[in-house]
């Protein structure tokens, strides 16, 4: 009877220590797949950090380009408005002087086609590209640049955000081995991810302030 009890006993204490090591073991494998999973997480973070950099940096850049290329059209503009001016009162002064000498006359003339020329040029010229309405088409496609950077900047700033949190649980999970806190990880890693994709490819428009 009491050999029949000591094996009963030594089977159960080889049991516990049999399930205590399956135990140990579903964590061991737990934790190393968790610490997988968050070198990937932390990669995709990199991802995006990077992405928001280039963003950023096509949006400062844009917009300077854009401004600038305004403001020579400003000039352009006050200029090309100056030698109109100054055909315009070259026209005034050759009508309200109809006496005057042939000579002088073909001097006006030519003064007054010399600021025309000059003026329409400054309209548009596609040769060199720096006429008021390249200046203004090459504006616009500075500005579209900057528009759009400036709508993928905050998908990385949310996916960074999220990716972050995942992280954070995620490391949490490791030592309490909470398996619920890395699925809310993994849920928030995928959230992050949409948004990673969006940010480089603005498949959706999110709504700008």
């Amino acid at each position: 009877m009491e050999a029949h009890e000591a094996h009963e006993i030594a089977e159960k204490i080889r049991g516990e220590e049999e399930e205590e090591l399956r135990r140990f073991a579903a964590e061991a494998n737990f934790r190393k797949l968790t610490g997988i999973y968050l070198g990937i997480v932390a990669m995709l973070l990199a991802i995006t950090t990077l992405g928001g950099a280039n963003a950023t940096k096509i949006m400062l850049n844009a917009n300077i380009q854009a401004s600038d290329t305004y403001g020579f059209y400003q000039a352009k503009y006050a200029r090309q408005t100056a030698y109109r001016l100054a055909a315009d009162q070259l026209e005034a002064q050759l009508a309200m002087n109809p006496a005057a000498p042939e000579t002088d006359k073909t001097k006006i003339r030519n003064n007054i086609n010399h600021w025309r020329t000059i003026a329409e040029r400054y309209e548009t010229d596609p040769q060199s590209g720096s006429g008021k309405t390249e200046l203004l088409a090459r504006a616009k496609e500075w500005e579209a640049k900057r528009n759009r950077a400036a709508e993928r900047d905050p998908n990385f700033d949310y996916s960074a955000a999220l990716f972050q949190i995942a992280i954070v649980l995620g490391s949490v999970s490791i030592v309490a081995a909470s398996r619920p806190l890395v699925r809310l990880s993994g849920v928030l890693a995928v959230a992050a991810t949409l948004f990673m994709i969006n940010g480089y490819f603005l498949l959706v428009h999110l709504p700008l302030e």
